[in-house]
């Protein structure tokens, strides 16, 4: 197992108008920083909504509050680099690395903790752990990111996925598209669309990542018949609005790309100040509705804390009581949701 080789930007301390970013050994010392050369010049400057994606902020440090696995996907993991949240369907962590460190990730609490993928050994024992649980029927590749894999890697994880008769769907989430456009060459769309069905979902934020060369990408993938979906996380001073969502969400669907989950930022510790209030999103998705096609308006989620699993909110289904909301899950069961009260900077 091993990755696909690329070149990054952050050997150096990335410097705008001949200044060093504020405070950037006191923030990577805790939350390293790495960005490709390709996302790294899309920045015009720290506080455009590609730099704040993934420049380091000294907020980041401030955030006391919040917990670094908020998910609880520890205590949802049977064997090593396995998560089996849902009866029929397993996250599988097979890359620990990706070609951006987003100030956001969900799993910042691993971010630069090594930079190997996923031994033999562990994958051997989650392929047999998919095999001997036959309600499995999905499985999706994640890490870090699945496509930083050597194609040989990752054609090995496919063909044990594949292997398993009980599963019939494999699903990506991969950033690549959008950060590293390059990775996705013809080679790698026609290595994918031999493990049919097979989706991937990959994650625009802004309207400024749509790009010749992210569409490109896209393209590629696309035509190798590989239906392609998109996971928007809701971020504050980035596109906390109608009209930047209505502009990003219509314009993936140019690209072949269907909107499939607006998230609600988890509430992972050292990304509070991009957390926007649940009412927020709930406007953006009644401003959206109506307004561009049914096709652009994604599913607004919570990931409810303590691994209660995603919860789709339309703006007439939930119950509010000050900050606090009353959401049903999956299973039936009321979970009490916290909410904060937005400010504006």
């Amino acid at each position: 197992m091993y990755y696909f080789k690329y070149t990054d930007s952050t050997n150096s301390k990335i410097k705008y108008n001949n200044s060093t970013i504020d405070n950037y050994d006191l923030v990577s010392a805790r939350y390293p920083v790495k960005l490709t050369d390709y996302y790294a010049s899309l920045i015009t400057s720290p506080d455009n909504p590609i730099g704040r994606q993934c420049l380091p902020h000294i907020r980041e440090l401030e955030d006391e509050v919040q917990c670094p696995d908020p998910l609880t996907e520890s205590s949802l993991s049977p064997v090593p680099g396995l998560i089996h949240r849902y009866p029929d369907r397993v996250v599988l962590l097979v890359s620990n690395r990706c070609p951006v460190y987003c100030r956001f990730c969900m799993r910042k609490r691993h971010v630069g903790n090594g930079d190997a993928p996923m031994a033999r050994e562990a994958l051997n024992r989650a392929l047999q752990y998919i095999n001997d649980h036959p309600a499995i029927n999905d499985v999706i590749l994640s890490g870090g990111d699945p496509l930083m894999l050597a194609d040989e890697s990752l054609t090995a994880v496919l063909d044990g996925i594949r292997a398993i008769p009980h599963v019939s769907v494999i699903r990506i989430g991969t950033r690549v598209p959008v950060t590293f456009p390059e990775r996705i060459t013809g080679e790698l769309a026609n290595l994918l669309k031999r493990y049919h069905p097979l989706y991937i979902n990959t994650h625009f934020n802004h309207p400024d990542e749509i790009t010749p060369a992210s569409r490109f990408a896209c393209g590629v993938l696309a035509d190798a018949g590989i239906p392609l979906g998109n996971q928007t996380v809701l971020l504050k001073g980035v596109n906390d609005s109608v009209e930047t969502m209505k502009r990003l969400m219509t314009g993936l669907l140019s690209l072949r790309v269907k909107p499939y989950y607006l998230h609600q930022m988890d509430l992972v510790k050292g990304t509070a100040h991009f957390r926007t209030s649940v009412t927020t999103g709930l406007k953006i998705i009644a401003g959206m509705r109506g307004h561009i096609s049914g096709l652009a308006v994604p599913q607004y989620v919570i990931d409810l804390p303590g691994g209660k699993g995603k919860v789709a909110l339309l703006p007439d289904d939930v119950e509010f009581n000050d900050t606090t909301l009353s959401i049903r899950t999956y299973t039936g069961e009321r979970v009490s949701y916290e909410d904060i009260r937005e400010t504006r900077e």
